[in-house]
């Protein structure tokens, strides 16, 4: 699981980095909020961790760029505010929780694993598409009729994502700003033939197409 953590407290970030590479994540560390946003653009993170009282963009700043560009990585926000003007400016533009300072490592556990929980990040156990085909993300396989077949990388990224949104329209611009950095960006006609090969693997009538706004995937089990 990658890892983005915004801190700019020196102490506080040296804590929190190595807490997280004790539980086996891989953590990036930023000082500044254009530091993590320039992370963010340039790479893909399964959660990012952001301070709110940041040098040069505060956290809020970054998240609203990143929700801007429809960057959904999962967010926790870090807070020394004792108020909620801020909280509720957070979850106004895409936060998904927040921690206020000073708080237990372990409270910050149970906050990662409640995301993680929401967002299927780690996931290994089986996702059920229909009744006779399951998806197992960590494995990048479906189980047909109970037989499996692999599919690549980015049919996986995909299919997770969708899962991970079911029953919501995805745009192609989402698609593109969550599985795909921006020096390998693919075009529109790339997403089409993923989309297609899924289908055809899955059924036609799992992922519908919602002309002029995207794709959705309907999982009724």
């Amino acid at each position: 699981m990658k890892v983005l953590l915004l801190e700019d407290d020196l102490a506080l970030n040296d804590i929190v980095s190595e807490h997280l590479e004790d539980m086996g994540f891989d953590v990036t560390v930023a000082f500044s909020g254009d530091e993590a946003l320039d992370y963010l653009i340039d790479e893909k993170y399964d959660l990012a961790l952001l301070d709110i009282n940041t040098p040069n963009m505060s956290g809020l700043e970054v998240l609203k760029t990143i929700r801007e560009y429809k960057n959904n990585t999962p967010i926790i926000m870090i807070t020394a505010y004792q108020d909620t003007k801020h909280l509720k400016i957070a979850f106004e533009n895409g936060g998904d929780d927040y921690i206020k300072k000073p708080f237990d490592l372990e409270e910050l556990n149970q906050r990662i694993n409640k995301i993680c929980r929401h967002f299927a990040i780690g996931q290994t156990e089986e996702i059920i598409i229909k009744e006779n085909i399951k998806f197992i993300p960590n494995d990048k396989t479906l189980l047909i009729d109970e037989k499996s077949v692999k599919i690549a990388q980015k049919e996986s990224d995909m299919l997770k994502y969708f899962c991970t949104h079911a029953n919501r329209v995805i745009s192609t611009d989402e698609f593109l700003q969550n599985i795909w950095t921006y020096e390998v960006m693919p075009n529109e006609a790339t997403i089409r033939v993923y989309i297609k090969t899924l289908r055809e693997l899955i059924g036609k009538d799992v992922i519908t197409t919602h002309r002029g706004i995207g794709y959705k995937i309907e999982l009724r089990v």
